[in-house]
């Protein structure tokens, strides 16, 4: 059963993330466009990397790719070289396929309804209804790492950790939803949760979702990045050339058994074509 809150309960709780917001809301690009498609960009870019890395990508993947038919039209590889720096390179995959879904299907007009945002490639519950309310308006019921932590700490304090299912804070998030203006609403709640993980021990351990993020030195996530940085750096004439397994480990100083192993993966994945030890950028 959903736990319940009080008028009282909910206007306390609503004054709080207003007053945070009112002293120290942030500003960020994507929060001044009701663009669509600059929306999913920085949902997207925004997935697993911090805000101070995004922006200036953010800035730069706009300015070669306006538009999402600018995007669906220009090929993969191009995708990939700007993405470099990012890091979980599959996300610009999932943002062209998305795009040229949108260009094909709906003459480069995003759809409004979340369930049909849902249902482009690569697209998710979280980020569909996101696209919904910061394009749209829309006050959609979703749920990030940032808003998760705001719940957790005003509502589940002192719970173990990994007990907290979202399936329990998203009535929470519902009761709680501003109607009115749940853009603002949202990025108050975000503002507040980055805040919160400032000031208190991360409230997200409590969370059944939470995972501490592996160390990246030695990782398989550096590996993969070292394999998209070589490649996307390997153009003459404007296509990109192969590369040798053996010839990224030297130049990137990862070890050769772990490039190997993200090449695998990477292919798995569609992001580079392999052909023994030689590899090169997917062409789409």
């Amino acid at each position: 059963m959903p736990r319940l809150l009080e008028a009282a309960e909910q206007d306390e709780f609503r004054a709080a993330i207003h007053e945070n917001y009112r002293l120290r809301g942030r500003s960020f690009p994507w929060r001044e466009t009701e663009d669509p498609y600059a929306v999913l960009v920085s949902e997207i870019m925004l997935q697993q990397t911090q805000t101070e890395r995004v922006v200036p990508k953010y800035a730069a993947w706009l300015a070669r790719f306006p538009t999402a038919e600018a995007l669906a039209a220009s090929p993969l590889p191009d995708a990939f070289a700007l993405w470099s720096g990012l890091g979980y390179n599959r996300r610009a995959r999932f943002l062209w396929e998305a795009c040229k879904t949108v260009a094909a299907d709906y003459g480069g007009v995003f759809p409004r309804d979340a369930d049909a945002l849902d249902a482009l490639p690569g697209i998710g519950a979280y980020t569909a209804r996101a696209v919904s309310t910061f394009a749209f308006g829309k006050p959609e019921v979703f749920i990030e790492t940032n808003i998760r932590s705001v719940f957790l700490f005003h509502f589940f304090s002192g719970q173990p950790p990994g007990s907290v299912h979202d399936r329990e804070i998203l009535p929470l998030v519902e009761q709680t939803l501003e109607h009115g203006e749940p853009r603002v609403w949202y990025y108050a709640l975000m503002d507040y949760g980055a805040q919160l993980k400032k000031a208190v021990r991360n409230p997200n351990r409590a969370s059944a979702h939470y995972a501490k993020q592996s160390r990246f030195a030695g990782s398989l996530r550096q590996a993969r990045g070292a394999i998209l940085r070589a490649l996307s750096a390997n153009a003459e004439g404007g296509a990109y050339q192969p590369l040798s397994l053996r010839a990224i480990s030297e130049r990137e100083s990862v070890g050769y058994e772990r490039i190997k192993q993200a090449a695998a993966a990477l292919a798995a994945e569609r992001i580079i074509e392999q052909d023994g030890d030689a590899c090169a950028i997917a062409a789409g």
